[in-house]
């Protein structure tokens, strides 16, 4: 089970870089003569010539100790000369002629005592009432020697500087391997020995990153242009997760022969490890150019472990232990993506079509749909990247019931969503981003059984009548996210409309109407943020009334409220006594929904809802150092399907207070290496007492994680 750092996977190493932009035509000039194919411009170097000679900085500045001062010698003589009488501003008697100092010879004459001051001469700056004094003389002089000054075509206009591409500008800068370790090879710029890397160096620019494109010898010939990149990635994900949660005990047989009570022993160890390996071959070479064709695959290997007290938890058969270890390679990405036409503007709108296995997030905190599945989707940007649309059509892939990646060695299931939604900046609201959503699932899997790899029916749910089930519902959903003024804000709404053909509880068709609700408004203050959380998902309210009103989404993964931080987000709590095989809210999922399982189980809209309040923050306290903590009270929207499936007559709505802390930590202050520690407890209300136990029947539940993330 990877961590939902990790998945689902976008792994887009850095990103080409820019083409080369002709060099501007420069007229000649004495600098020119002194620099070869070097010229400096304010604020930007062009590089050399390909056939230049590389020149010393001896050589380079030679001409400069040739220059000498030069003074026109008409200057030096006017100098001497008497200046001829001028009048005073408006007439009258002329002034006072007063005598030239002789010249003396430039750039040799010590400096002399500057004069006293008297009443005849003004000061600077002032002026004495009644006294005008005379104007500068014109200084006319010519100097053969100086360096002209560039032409106008020389300035770079500062929406299109012309460098050279930058991984062989960069490049030139490193000597060749054989000198590398000499320190007289970098001359004065010692510094530049970090651009000199290995080429598995994750810090350093090397080919297997992106930074530089394939070298000609080494490129396939089908591959024309110069600009094509290979990124490979791989990534380490390690999790340790000792937690506690209600364990029913089983019908058949218990690991304890005196054991009676319908729960047990809660503690149960999770290990899980995964390892990630991406690949991806494009054409393009800017980071804000997307590229005009990509072709990515990743895989995934995940091992896990876990072991809890009873039996039939794990595996349906009594028989077997209560501890597995399972192993499961996936599929998670393998796309093609081309880009349509040409860019339409100077900024790089564009639109592509990419078509395979992909990850897609219907909205800005993933309340819907988050997973990488099979599909199609159109997709760009106008207006300088202030409008934004997709257009996708998903086909939903069967998931390993363990490790929860695709595989691909089952038939898809019968299971469709179609999707459109668009993005617009500043939307009535300076910075501000709203995004609109409408998506349509469809499902056809009434005739459908599905067994998952342990053993336990989950297609159709065992709830109610135990009849197959199929639907059509349409998602109507506004989401934004942004600040208004100091505060961040991120809202999602959704209106969930459409019909249950064969409701589990009557065998009818059910009318489809519930509705969602989410926020989180948070406050910057230095190197904290502190955040308010807010959340409703309807419940239904009468399962027998040919109406479900329980929300549910097709697959939701959320970064909301703690994210998996959280207790009740993290943990999977069963439904027993009320449904076999059953959870009240999915793992890494935050709404109650009475599935079988996210993965592999159908929506359900016969559910209890939640409502969620909460408060948080984050506290940086060093770059590379984060501490957050999280405090949510959660209650059941409405409790009559639970009340009708349990056979009980009331129960509260309470769930209990869900607090959590996590420290993050990355060494190198980026997300090469990041280790992540965090606790949560639930501390369980009425409604949660009233439906879980364990055997010491205590109220508190526990889930601690430990996370090593290591990538390259």
């Amino acid at each position: 089970m990877p961590s939902p750092l990790i998945l689902p996977l976008i792994l887009h190493a850095a990103a080409p870089l820019p083409q080369p932009v002709p060099e501007v035509d420069r007229a000649a000039s004495p600098f020119d003569a002194a620099f070869g194919d070097f010229a400096f411009a304010p604020g930007v170097v062009t590089a050399a010539r390909a056939q230049a000679r590389p020149v010393s900085f001896a050589e380079a500045f030679a001409p400069f100790s040739q220059v000498r001062p030069v003074v026109d010698a008409g200057y030096l003589g006017a100098l001497s000369q008497p200046e001829p009488e001028r009048q005073r501003p408006g007439g009258g008697e002329p002034e006072e002629e007063v005598q030239a100092e002789p010249a003396q010879p430039a750039f040799e004459v010590e400096p002399s005592a500057p004069p006293p001051v008297d009443t005849q001469n003004e000061l600077e700056d002032r002026r004495r009432p009644g006294f005008n004094s005379r104007l500068p003389d014109r200084i006319d002089q010519t100097n053969e020697g100086a360096f002209r000054a560039p032409p106008p075509e020389a300035f770079i206009e500062a929406d299109g500087i012309p460098i050279p591409d930058r991984w062989r500008l960069l490049q030139t800068l490193c000597p060749p391997k054989d000198q590398r370790n000499n320190p007289d090879a970098y001359g004065i710029f010692t510094s530049l020995k970090y651009n000199c890397t290995a080429k598995t160096d994750p810090y350093g620019q090397n080919v297997l990153k992106g930074d530089r494109p394939l070298p000609p010898g080494k490129r396939p010939g089908f591959l024309k242009g110069d600009d094509w990149f290979f990124i490979v990635n791989a990534i380490s994900d390690t999790v340790f997760e000792p937690r506690t949660f209600p364990i029913p005990v089983g019908v058949q047989t218990t690991q304890d022969p005196d054991r009676l009570d319908v729960f047990g022993n809660d503690f149960s160890p999770v290990l899980s490890q995964s390892f990630i390996f991406g690949a991806a071959l494009l054409k393009g070479n800017t980071a804000y150019k997307p590229p005009t064709v990509e072709y990515r695959v990743t895989f995934a290997y995940n091992l896990n472990y876990v072991d809890v007290p009873e039996r039939r938890v794990l595996f349906v058969e009594p028989s077997k232990p209560s501890h597995r270890f399972d192993q499961f390679l996936g599929v998670q990405e393998a796309f093609v993506d081309y880009h349509i036409g040409r860019y339409d503007n100077d900024r790089y709108d564009f639109i592509s079509v990419r078509a395979g296995i992909q990850p897609f997030q219907a909205d800005f905190r993933g309340f819907l749909f988050n997973d990488s599945q099979l599909g199609i989707r159109l997709f760009g940007n106008r207006d300088n990247n202030r409008f934004q649309f997709n257009l996708g059509a998903f086909w939903r892939l069967e998931k390993d019931t363990n490790s929860g990646l695709n595989n691909v060695t089952r038939m898809p299931r019968d299971d469709f969503l179609f999707i459109a939604n668009a993005y617009r900046q500043d939307f009535l609201i300076p910075a501000l981003t709203s995004q609109v959503t409408l998506a349509y699932n469809r499902n056809r899997e009434a005739d459908d059984i599905e067994i998952d790899d342990n053993g336990f029916p989950v297609r159709p749910a065992l709830l109610g009548s135990l009849r197959g089930r199929e639907y059509d519902v349409f998602y109507l959903g506004y989401n934004a996210d942004g600040r208004l003024g100091r505060i961040n804000v991120t809202a999602s709404a959704y209106a969930a409309l459409g019909e249950d053909r064969n409701s589990f509880f009557t065998d009818r068709p059910a009318d489809i109407e519930a509705f969602f609700a989410a926020a989180e408004l948070s406050y910057d203050k230095d190197w904290m943020r502190f955040r308010l959380s807010g959340l409703y998902q309807s419940g239904d309210s009468d399962p027998y009334d040919d109406k479900e009103t329980g929300f549910d989404a097709v697959f939701e993964n959320p970064v909301f409220a703690g994210a998996d931080t959280s207790y009740w987000i993290r943990q999977t709590i069963p439904f027993a006594g009320g449904g076999r095989v059953i959870s009240v809210n999915g793992r890494n999922g935050i709404l109650n929904t009475l599935r079988s399982s996210k993965e592999q189980g159908q929506s359900n809209f016969n559910n209890p809802g939640l409502i969620l309040l909460g408060a948080g923050a984050d506290f940086d306290l060093t770059p590379e150092f984060r501490i957050s903590a999280n405090a949510n009270h959660l209650w059941f929207e409405n409790t009559a399907t639970m009340e009708a499936l349990r056979n009980e007559g009331t129960i509260p709505k309470d769930i209990g207070w869900d607090l959590s802390a996590a420290a993050i930590w990355r060494p190198h202050a980026n997300q090469n290496i990041v280790f992540r520690l965090s606790a949560a407890t639930l501390l369980s209300g009425d409604g949660f007492r009233d439906l879980f136990d364990n055997l010491g029947n205590d109220d508190k539940f526990y889930s601690v994680l430990a996370n090593v993330i290591l990538t390259y």
